[in-house]
């Protein structure tokens, strides 16, 4: 890592506190533990099931990362034990939002008893410089102002759907409601510009606008808390997301970071080695598979924790994949709470050899990273498209819902792979058929286009794999940190 100025200042202690999701948590604890890396001191907050679940934090950093359970209020219709949106079904997600605004008590009392050291304190017990914080607390900022803790909002969304949203200033002196205002780029994003929503994208985002049963829409928190921060940090690059990055600052009037993406390195660097040590026979018979398939044969097939495919969509999803006649890897989603999506009749008959459908948790990272993966079917989460950028797959993408429509046009746009199209007022619905002209496109060796997707996939796996300046964007992060602490 690049060395700084501010190398030998006293070490930062920083509150972490992410949103209900492992889509947020497993980002913002990559961010942590750089932090931890530079020597600094970082707090964990979560609910206690979701700290148990973390991924190990590597032994030399643990004496630097301090959990922090804080237990959710019950709320009526919420499961008992949920505390992820991982534990419930996506319509209950509004509740576990309501369990989240009832830890505002307990923070304060949290954030009162660690600012009680002062200054003087020692270790994590000193006051903290910093609170790193999600999209989700609003109610947040104004606590931390009565201690005198200056907040960053750390957004884990891409650049383009941030500059997409703009700023609270913005939104009401160009107010949108209607579907039909968010299928074309607003005035803020320099023309001409692929920045917008089609369909169903366009009508959920519109939804996103109103109340939920936590009497906040998901949209009012964004803007509230990115107003009320004096910080931003974003998850993007220049390199990846070019001019978005410098037009988030100039929109919000304020710093906007680049963190880099964060990309799970250690985890990539130890899925070639891994083999040996898998314990689940499943993960083990799924790599021995692989290991007899052609390289760069395979489709590695994923669509999130956060968004489960409806059952039209499954089939339309299998008989296009039926159709396209590559060799594939499914991993497929099984709802909460309910029974596993069931396939086409005589789907997995058809297929078998060349396809392996596997219902549940799939070691994506392993996956991806193997030599017989020569493309990523995916709904063009963040997350799951930097993982896929480490190994320079090209991209067939099936966006379902929040900012992915927008990612994937910029994919698009940038050739690295195709969309596959919902139908034209068919609702939230596609054709086998252009699944399989999708695929065949990307997983297809001959011809000119299929090659062009690949070269510039592995464009994008150069500049993951410059960790020299993905390190600087930390450093200048932690430069900021560092001055600003006095300044806030």
């Amino acid at each position: 890592m690049a060395e700084s100025k501010t190398d030998e200042a006293a070490p930062l202690h920083v509150v972490v506190f992410p949103w209900l999701a492992f889509g947020h948590i497993i980002p913002f604890l990559e961010l942590p533990e750089q932090l931890a890396k530079r020597g600094h001191l970082v707090t964990f907050v979560s609910a206690p099931r979701n700290l148990a679940r973390l991924r190990p934090v590597l032994p030399e950093l643990k004496p630097r990362i301090r959990l922090a359970p804080l237990p959710l209020p019950a709320v009526e219709g919420l499961p008992a034990g949920a505390e992820s949106t991982a534990d419930v079904p996506p319509e209950k997600v509004e509740l576990l939002k309501v369990a989240f605004d009832g830890l505002a008590a307990p923070f304060a009392a949290f954030l009162a008893d660690a600012c009680a050291g002062g200054e003087a304190g020692e270790g994590h017990d000193r006051k903290p410089d910093w609170i790193i914080l999600d999209f989700a607390q609003h109610w947040l900022p104004a606590i931390a102002d009565k201690h005198k803790v200056p907040c960053a909002v750390f957004l884990i969304f891409p650049a383009s759907g941030m500059a997409f949203l703009g700023t609270k200033e913005l939104n009401a002196a160009h107010p949108r409601s209607t579907p039909a205002d968010f299928t074309v780029p607003p005035p803020w994003i320099p023309s001409p510009s692929c920045i917008a929503f089609r369909g169903h994208e366009a009508e959920w985002f519109a939804r996103a606008w109103d109340p939920n049963a936590s009497g906040v829409s998901d949209i009012s928190r964004i803007l509230e808390t990115t107003h009320r921060c004096p910080l931003l940090i974003c998850r993007c690059s220049h390199e990846v997301d070019g001019p978005l990055c410098s037009l988030l600052g100039d929109l919000h009037r304020k710093p906007v970071l680049p963190s880099g993406h964060l990309a799970p390195y250690d985890a990539a660097r130890a899925a070639g080695v891994a083999a040996a040590a898998d314990k689940d026979e499943e993960t083990a018979g799924l790599m021995r598979w692989l290991d007899t398939q052609p390289a760069r044969s395979v489709l590695y097939v994923a669509f999130g924790s956060e968004a489960p495919l409806s059952p039209e969509q499954v089939a339309a999803l299998a008989l296009g994949l039926e159709l396209a006649g590559v060799r594939f890897v499914w991993a497929l989603r099984q709802p909460v709470g309910e029974d596993p999506p069931e396939l086409p009749d005589g789907f997995e008959a058809r297929v078998s050899g060349r396809g392996v459908v596997r219902v549940g948790w799939v070691p994506q990272v392993r996956v991806l990273a193997h030599a017989a993966v020569g493309g990523f079917f995916t709904h063009a989460g963040m997350s799951s498209l930097v993982e896929s950028f480490l190994f320079g797959h090209p991209l067939v993408m099936l966006p379902l819902f929040a900012d992915q429509g927008i990612t994937a046009r910029l994919m698009a746009e940038r050739r690295v792979g195709v969309e596959v199209p919902w139908l034209v007022d068919g609702g939230a619905a596609f054709a086998s058929e252009d699944v399989a002209a999708a695929v065949q496109r990307v997983m297809v060796e001959e011809g000119e286009e299929g090659e062009v997707f690949r070269r510039n996939a592995g464009e994008l796996k150069e500049v993951l794999w410059d960790t020299a300046r993905q390190e600087r964007y930390i450093d200048d992060l932690v430069e900021q940190l560092l001055q600003r602490r006095t300044m806030e």
